[in-house]
């Protein structure tokens, strides 16, 4: 229930930012990889940095192990030795050591792949012989370790298929220092397969399988991580997470590092630091999205409960829970439209309704505005859209459309003119009277 908790209060940043975020949280991948071109010999191994090969094989070693403790910490589905569980390319018979390439259609007696009892999800289990079958591939983006290929299932479901990128900075940085392609391929596939591990424990989508579980942190958090979805905020990559808490034997074991401030946690008896996970994340979603999302859109009559929410989580005087208390708070007078019992009563001027139609240009900016050259706002009711031309000194009319947000408000137009009156079904003008 933690869990969900903080994945919920990281949801509700995107709240007023609805459609403009898309233009934040995405950020184009590098180049995708040339399909049959040869990863080339490894380079001469170096002195390396770190200890050489020793070092190498340590980090793998490492990251293995890590992978071997999450399949281990609980019951969920597949759990078990992770190298039973291994990449297409590092299985017996597989291809070795070529560059990642999108899979190729194989005609198939089998059908698409079984759904296993008390599956906690609409999409099936799959199999490397699954994957096999699959068509239509389209490179979509690589990151630090991964190539990423949207491909269709035989059952006709449109997934997406992650593979070490042999052009990726994980792998490219390895084989510089240590001279060592298959030993680097094999430390950055173990972040595959970490986040394999952790993707089989999730019985819901914010929530991690384990009732003793502590939060799971994101140690790579950025904006890019994260897409909407039907209006809710979900992560991408999980290679990077983790879900043990910091071990300690003091509290100068418990320092939580940003590149503006530093947090110095307690190290409980048992040895841990107390809630560093959580306060990771939580200061992470101030950085990247409560500063540049929640206040500046808002009705004023919310600004103050949003700066408070801000201040507090950038100081981390509240939890999890007192943070979505807050929120859900927030949320519940911005949906019902509460906010506006406090607002002041219009000018009392009248508007004419002209159904059916809409104005051509006339358009002014304001701010904030989800059109970049027009003054396009969400409203509660007819009422707040005549205050709010009321505010502006250019605005002469407004043109009410038939699309909503995700919390269900109205998205309006705010004209400086109404010369150029067009028909359009899909509107209705309103329209100030002279006087």
């Amino acid at each position: 229930m933690r869990r969900r908790r903080a994945a919920v209060a990281a949801g509700f940043c995107a709240s007023f930012l609805l459609g403009s975020v898309l233009n934040v949280l995405f950020a184009p991948g590098s180049e995708p990889p040339r399909p049959g071109q040869s990863p080339g010999p490894s380079p001469a191994p170096g002195l390396g940095r770190r200890g050489g090969r020793g070092e190498l094989a340590r980090q793998i070693r490492a990251r293995y192990e890590e992978v071997q403790r999450y399949s281990r910490g609980g019951p969920g589905p597949g759990a078990g030795r992770p190298e039973r569980r291994r990449l297409m390319d590092l299985a017996p018979g597989g291809p070795g050591l070529q560059r990642p390439r999108p899979p190729k259609t194989r005609t198939s007696s089998d059908g698409p792949p079984s759904w296993p009892p008390g599956s906690p999800g609409p999409g099936p289990r799959l199999g490397c012989a699954a994957l096999r079958n699959v068509s239509g591939a389209q490179y979509v983006g690589s990151g630090y370790t991964k190539a990423v290929y949207r491909v269709r299932l035989p059952g006709g479901a449109v997934v997406a298929l992650k593979a070490v990128d042999f052009s990726g900075h994980d792998l490219g940085s390895c084989v510089r220092e240590f001279g060592a392609r298959r030993s680097c391929y094999r430390l950055a596939a173990h972040k595959l397969l970490k986040e394999m591990v952790l993707l089989e424990r999730l019985r819901h989508p914010n929530v991690l399988e384990g009732k003793d579980q502590p939060p799971i942190t994101l140690l790579d958090f950025r904006p890019r991580q994260f897409v909407l979805v039907d209006g809710e905020l979900k992560v991408t990559d999980l290679d990077d997470a983790r879900v043990e808490e910091t071990a300690c034997q003091s509290s100068a074991d418990c320092v939580l590092s940003f590149p503006a401030r530093n947090f110095t946690l307690p190290c409980s008896a048992q040895g841990w630091c107390e809630n560093m996970n959580e306060k990771r994340n939580l200061y992470n979603a101030y950085r990247f999205f409560y500063t540049y999302l929640l206040p500046h859109s808002a009705p004023p009559s919310l600004r103050p409960l949003l700066d408070a929410i801000v201040n507090a989580t950038g100081e981390l005087t509240w939890g999890v829970d007192e943070t979505l208390a807050q929120l859900e708070t927030t949320l519940y007078l911005y949906r019902s439209g509460q906010y506006l019992q406090d607002s002041k009563a219009s000018s009392g001027a009248e508007y004419q309704r002209i159904p059916d139609s809409t104005i051509a240009q006339a358009d002014y900016r304001c701010w904030p505005s989800y059109h970049h050259s027009g003054c396009l706002l969400s409203v509660f009711n007819l009422a707040e859209a005549v205050g709010i031309c009321e505010s502006h000194a250019q605005c002469r009319a407004f043109v009410l459309t038939n699309q909503t947000t995700w919390t269900g408000r109205k998205l309006v137009f705010f004209k400086s003119g109404w010369n150029q009156l067009v028909p359009d079904a899909s509107k209705t003008t309103y329209v100030r009277a002279p006087g």
